[in-house]
């Protein structure tokens, strides 16, 4: 499962996507999700020009980074988020990759209750025909106060069509869900196509989300359900720290490469 694993850039929330580039590739980290969610962490934007967009594409290059997925999340009911989404499909296409990462609501303070999952299965629908169309899949992020677990988001998919899966954050289902991911990810991993593998400290409603195993996940638990599932999606790496932030960009970086080597001591 080592080959699987990638950066998501959003760990490098507040620094450059060269940074994230640089610092990833230096870890030893070949594949990232490039984060594209503006006002927070946008690293890349449907709005770019295709002279920025192809910036974007040599600095992959030149530190042998591959693109696994768009990391565009938008609020699916609201308009706004739905033409976000529509735009972001092209992003897919245009840096060659298979998954538009989104969840149901705002990226952060994800307040909106929503009581009619028939409005947001219309709003996804001209999202779901451009994936259709352009053969990308949109996976839906355990995230927020509608889809906090992955059987809650199962059913969901279910209730949609075969261009919707999961992204299974592995802390988010605490933070917003008070549940450990074990049960639940072995209950709903038939429908995960891509992870966000993110550890935990503290309360559960906590935000301390540090390096991979600085936490109190168990990862061999979790790898050993991938693997009986025969998972063969990507699994994205997101370090977000605490609500003050890392100090600096050394602290993000040392965090990004013990992550990697304790990721590659279990795997391998």
């Amino acid at each position: 499962m080592i080959k699987q694993l990638a950066i998501n850039s959003n760990t490098y929330h507040g620094f450059s996507l060269e940074d994230a580039v640089k610092g990833a590739s230096e870890a030893g980290f070949t594949q990232i999700e490039l984060a594209a969610v503006k006002d927070h962490t946008a690293h890349v934007l449907p709005e770019m020009s295709s002279g920025e967009r192809n910036e974007i594409k040599a600095l992959l290059k030149a530190y042998g980074l591959k693109c696994v997925g768009i990391g565009a999340h938008s609020n699916v009911m609201r308009e706004e988020g739905i033409a976000n989404l529509i735009k972001s499909v092209d992003l897919a296409v245009e840096f060659d990759c298979p998954y538009i990462i989104t969840a149901t609501g705002d990226a952060h303070h994800d307040s909106d209750v929503i009581e009619d999952v028939e409005v947001l299965a219309r709003n996804l629908e001209p999202v779901l025909v451009k994936c259709e169309k352009l053969n990308k899949m949109l996976v839906l992020e355990t995230h927020g106060n509608n889809f906090a677990s992955g059987l809650s988001l199962q059913m969901l998919a279910r209730s949609l069509n075969n261009r919707v899966k999961i992204n299974y954050d592995t802390a988010n289902v605490i933070f917003y869900g008070n549940m450990l991911p074990y049960d639940d990810l072995e209950a709903s991993v038939d429908y995960v196509e891509f992870i966000h593998l993110k550890d935990k400290l503290g309360a559960y409603d906590e935000w301390n989300f540090p390096a991979i195993g600085d936490g109190n996940l168990d990862f061999n638990k979790i790898f050993k359900i991938l693997q009986k599932a025969d998972y063969k999606g990507p699994i994205s790496v997101e370090i977000e720290f605490t609500p003050a932030g890392p100090a600096n960009l050394d602290e993000v970086n040392q965090a990004v490469q013990r992550s990697f080597n304790y990721l590659t001591s279990i795997l391998e």
